[in-house]
């Protein structure tokens, strides 16, 4: 059993048991329970009310942040020719065909990849190395297009990838400990309007069953999903 520690229990013990929160609210309580040194994480975890097994009930999509996650993201765009002239001077970190072979011999020092069509039956082997981290291009996410400008940079403007976990749970980035309330209050907001609109036709009963948003240390905060359609 995980034992947590007396800065973990101080910052906890600032809550309310069972309380839900608003929004705003909620993004304060968290700011002012982290308490580690560094400038910490700010995520959310929102549980479902879909059955992941069921592949017409898998939740995933993109949502661009308006005040971004305040990571820096290296992005791989792999494309040739004009395309990869594009991808450089939209400041793709790393660019090119060559990186396929890289991947294969172990290269993996990036968190987006981004690949023209045309090259992914070239990225297709490397499908279970690259989907298990969640790394392999998808045109659903964006990530497999011809306009790898906007696709750069928008992934370089904070947009965000989210899928549904086994357990019915979807987990993403907000920002950090650093961002101004109104900021992590906005994009909190911006997150939960692309889970709704991402809600399945087969989802049956209540859709937002939780939402929690807490610091990379700290203790979770629950937000009132009431505010979301159900």
């Amino acid at each position: 059993m995980r034992v947590h520690g007396k800065k973990y229990r101080t910052a906890a013990a600032t809550l309310e048991p069972r309380r839900l929160h608003a929004p705003r609210e909620a993004v304060e309580r968290v700011k002012t329970a982290a308490y580690a040194a560094f400038d910490e994480s700010v995520d959310i975890a929102v549980r479902l009310g879909v059955d992941p097994k069921h592949s017409d009930q898998i939740v995933r999509g993109t949502v661009t942040l308006p005040h971004g996650t305040g990571k820096s993201v290296r992005v791989l765009v792999i494309a040739q020719g004009e395309k990869a002239k594009e991808a450089d001077a939209a400041g793709a970190d790393a660019v090119g065909v060559e990186y396929i072979q890289k991947i294969k011999e172990g290269w993996l020092d990036t968190d987006v990849i981004v690949a023209t069509p045309d090259v992914m039956g070239q990225l297709a082997p490397l499908g279970k190395v690259l989907g298990p981290r969640g790394l392999m291009p998808n045109p659903k996410a964006g990530t497999v297009t011809m306009d790898v400008t906007r696709a750069v940079k928008e992934l370089k403007a904070g947009k965000i990838e989210f899928r549904v976990d086994k357990s019915g749970i979807v987990h993403a980035p907000i920002g950090k400990k650093s961002f101004a309330a109104d900021a992590l209050e906005q994009n909190l907001q911006a997150f939960m309007e692309a889970i709704v609109r991402a809600k399945p036709a087969a989802a049956k009963g209540h859709y937002v069953r939780s939402v929690t948003v807490s610091s990379t240390m700290g203790p979770g905060v629950p937000v009132d999903p009431a505010g979301y359609h159900q």
